[in-house]
């Protein structure tokens, strides 16, 4: 196995996250915080780090395999948590606190263990919105440019083919990573722009469109978005935490090649819409006909809310604009399955994905004709082509270690002393990257700092879990990868 190009790009990983910590040393050394030294004494330990790994890595870097690809992938996503827990540590969070913050951030989950925000120095809220954004930026080239090639999770069906340059996005990885990190930036600043004209000042702006458009959820506000709840930005943020949750390739076929046809031939957005406008009109119907008094002061004001957090939910963003835990049992379990459901592959976004929802209702829809019609056979197909079935051997693998995973680590919490509902919900919430959950302690109005450091642990080993597509860290830790 080549190490040496592994080390090379957890060492350049490493300096680009040093290099981010300037600006936050700089804003609070002009804010005249005493917190100002942290920033700078952490970007020149991540830099040194990086440098040493570089310098380690000199010489020819050979051509890497699956292998390569399975590892990178796995480093890549545990040492730069480390690297960006620095600055909290150096604030005096513990270590446990700080993992969990820095992993909540780079997964762009957005659950946290921090409260007083309000009051804390600006150089670490800043920190906490970049670390998001250059989760969501990283989660979005993995997504697209290396699964498919290591055949996770059904990725393969958004394999990138040399050929056949009209129907496929980009032929070469780094061209991929160019118009996806361009694509990302001019939306990004797009939603800071129109933050600001909405109302926001320019550093919450500029905070809540990296949290925005990484589908990460981290405000720099108690009241997370229900701080401007008095200004349009609700309004902004529902739209670009939706564009968020889009495949990034065809977001950067339609800005940066003037191709609109594979947004709309595309299944996956068609359903994603489908499903928040669906489940949004179902809580707006269940609330005007069922609950008295309604909790909203007319059916516009409750479908914006409904529609802004279960776009929250499912993408995983996570903010909160009401207490939406107080909404009715039945409400809870709408929200509790959108925080299953997900985006699109290829976003920002979390969860299940949309492909892979589609192919299993289909796979069990065949699997029921056949039951019925043995010998009837009814090719699985997803966006007009048939589905292989390594392909489908592959969603319904990633399906079950989701869940198993889930179950498993809801018992964990439980044990360790938690209700049943925010052991459920801290489960499904940091294994989906959502970010607040439903139950007493962490719901949308809480955090996760009354949790043990034994349950910390628990969701933060859920997150990243997550964010790797649970197939990828398994198929590391089995003895066979080690010896091949």
């Amino acid at each position: 196995m080549q190490l040496r190009p592994l080390l090379l790009a957890i060492g350049i990983m490493t300096v680009l996250l040093g290099v981010a910590m300037l600006p936050c040393a700089l804003i609070d050394w002009a804010d005249k915080r005493p917190e100002a030294y942290v920033f700078s004494v952490s970007s020149f330990g991540a830099v040194f780090i990086g440098t040493c790994l570089w310098v380690l890595s000199r010489g020819e870097v050979q051509r890497t395999g699956q292998r390569e690809g399975f590892l990178l992938t796995v480093l890549v996503w545990t040492a730069l948590p480390a690297v960006a827990a620095i600055p909290f540590i150096a604030s005096g969070m513990s270590f446990t606190d700080a993992m969990f913050e820095s992993v909540s951030g780079l997964t762009t989950t957005g659950a946290t263990v921090m409260t007083g925000l309000d009051s804390l120095p600006r150089g670490l809220l800043l920190w906490r919105s970049i670390i998001q954004w250059f989760g969501g930026i990283g989660i979005i080239v993995t997504a697209i440019a290396i699964l498919p090639q290591l055949r996770v999770g059904g990725m393969q069906l958004f394999q990138l083919e040399n050929s056949d340059r009209s129907g496929k996005f980009l032929p070469r990885v780094t061209d991929i990573a160019t118009y996806l990190g361009l694509t990302y930036l001019i939306i990004s600043l797009t939603c800071a722009l129109v933050y600001y004209l909405c109302g926001m000042t320019w550093f919450d702006a500029i905070c809540h469109a990296m949290t925005t458009m990484s589908a990460g959820g981290y405000s720099t506000h108690d009241a997370s978005f229900g701080y401007f709840n008095d200004t349009p930005a609700a309004y902004a943020a529902t739209f670009f935490m939706f564009v968020a949750g889009l495949p990034f390739s065809l977001l950067a076929m339609l800005l940066l090649q003037g191709r609109i046809r594979p947004m709309l031939s595309d299944p996956q957005p068609r359903l994603y819409a489908l499903i928040a406008l669906g489940l949004a009109s179902v809580i707006v119907i269940y609330h005007e006909a069922v609950v008295d008094p309604p909790i909203f002061n007319h059916v516009f004001h409750g479908f914006k809310e409904a529609l802004f957090n279960i776009i929250s939910v499912m993408t995983g963003t996570g903010y909160a604009s009401a207490p939406y835990d107080t909404w009715g049992t039945p409400v809870m379990a709408i929200v509790l399955g959108a925080t299953f459901v997900g985006g699109c592959a290829g976003s920002a976004a979390c969860g299940l994905k949309m492909f892979r929802l589609e192919i299993a209702s289909k796979a069990m829809l065949a699997y029921s004709q056949r039951m019925v019609q043995p010998h009837r056979r009814s090719p699985i197909k997803y966006g007009g082509k048939t589905v292989d079935e390594d392909t489908l051997q592959s969603v319904m693998v990633f399906m079950f270690l989701y869940f198993a995973t889930f179950l498993i680590s809801a018992a964990l919490l439980g044990l360790d002393g938690l209700d049943a509902m925010t052991a459920i919900s801290g489960a499904a919430t940091t294994l989906s990257n959502v970010g607040p959950g439903l139950g007493p302690i962490n719901g949308p109005s809480g955090t996760f700092q009354d949790f043990s450091d034994f349950a910390t642990w628990v969701c933060t080993i859920n997150m990243l879990l997550g964010r790797l597509e649970f197939v990828v860290v398994f198929v590391v830790l089995t003895r066979r990868f080690w010896r091949g």
